[in-house]
């Protein structure tokens, strides 16, 4: 898989680490160079987004040539990045960092079946087919909080199937949690970490969208909501320590803006590929489809954003996977976990690749660059 693969076209727009400046930079993507676009009043993503015509900006605003973004790209590998020339950040600053669950019925209820029957095909297809009748059409068409999915809860609570899980996943509500803090999230070809105590976990390659404090969805990208599957499955109350840890949300390599070629429609056609590539030679192929998704991106936005919830800055939302890699790995029966050093690469033509490398969260660079220190530097070079 090309890990520098970007979009053929589209208005992007990210940060950089650059020499000479203590502030990251916002930085665009013109005719494959990487160009700086700071400006006084619109210094952050966050600025950018919340400005009157975001894309009009990327497009026009004046800048100054960083390179080639491929060479960039390269260099922004966290094990042979070299600090004297430009490297790519997560491609946003002051955003909140939320995340969707559970919004692919069709998978979580091939994964409760599958469980139940204990690899017995007659069991699972007996299962699959009682579901089936309930609902009279395709799992992927069962509408979370519907009368239909109400009926389908009921039967497996008979049947003594139900859990939190599925509760989110056919429910009314949707599952929406905080996955980091505004600052916290890491970009193309950074390092991203497992928590030590884990034994058990696996990437989740997801859309992720930008939206505005108004609810405006603006744009979009790739992320990884890094998952311990251990530490969740031993209790939903442990989710933030699952999904929360340094270094353990990816995002990038750039946000797309929405425009006259790239819309909400566009992401909700994609499919996304996902690729795990270990020093062991094991490789992990997965793809997910957006069109399989049982609640829409705008109803997702809505459960995030509104008058029960405000976000002033804005805040970017994970969208959620179906894919959930069983593939075994070190042995029969043993599925599928990570091992230090996998390279994990997530990608859709029209928004590029993401691509990190694994290691523990406490190997990760530190976190120590957050909102303060931003706004003090931003202040220091006359740009607030």
């Amino acid at each position: 898989m090309d890990r520098t693969a970007l979009p053929e076209n589209g208005v992007l727009i990210g940060r950089a680490r650059v020499p000479g400046f203590a502030h990251p930079r916002a930085v665009s993507v013109r005719d494959g160079r990487l160009v700086d676009i700071t400006a006084t009043g619109a210094a952050t993503v966050r600025d950018i987004a919340e400005g009157e015509a975001p894309v009009a900006h990327v497009r026009n605003a004046a800048g100054t040539d960083l390179g080639d973004v491929n060479d960039i790209l390269a260099n922004s590998w966290a094990e042979k990045c070299d600090n004297n020339r430009a490297s790519l950040l997560s491609p946003i600053d002051l955003q909140a960092i939320k995340a969707s669950g559970v919004t692919f019925v069709v998978s979580l209820l091939e994964r409760v079946i599958e469980e139940q029957a204990r690899g017995d095909k007659a069991r699972a297809d007996a299962l699959r087919t009682e579901i089936l009748g309930l609902i009279g059409t395709d799992l992927s068409e069962l509408v979370p909080g519907s009368e239909t999915a109400m009926q389908v809860k009921a039967a497996l609570i008979e049947r003594g199937v139900w859990s939190q899980y599925l509760e989110v996943g056919i429910g009314p509500d949707a599952e929406i949690f905080t996955k980091g803090q505004p600052m916290s999230s890491v970009g193309f070809g950074a390092d991203v970490g497992l928590h030590p105590v884990s034994s058990w976990n696996n990437p989740e390659p997801e859309v992720a969208l930008l939206i505005t404090s108004a609810g405006n969805i603006i744009g979009a990208t790739l992320g990884n909501d890094v998952n311990l599957r251990d530490v969740e499955g031993r209790s939903a109350l442990l989710l933030g320590k699952a999904k929360d840890n340094n270094a353990s949300g990816s995002l990038g390599p750039f946000i797309r803006l929405f425009d006259e070629t790239f819309t909400l429609e566009t992401i909700s056609a994609a499919e996304i590929a996902l690729n795990v590539s270990g020093e062991d030679g094991f490789e992990l192929v997965g793809n997910s489809s957006m069109s399989q998704i049982s609640r829409t991106p705008e109803s997702l936005v809505a459960a995030t954003i509104g008058r029960h919830h405000q976000y002033p800055d804005g805040l970017v939302l994970y969208l959620g996977t179906m894919f959930a890699p069983v593939q075994d790995r070190g042995g029969e029966g043993k599925g599928f976990t990570h091992k230090i050093n996998d390279v994990v690469s997530i990608s859709t033509p029209t928004l590029g690749t993401l691509s990190n490398r694994v290691r523990l969260s406490t190997e990760c660079p530190p976190w120590t660059y957050g909102a303060s220190h931003l706004m003090r530097d931003l202040s220091r070079a006359d740009l607030l």
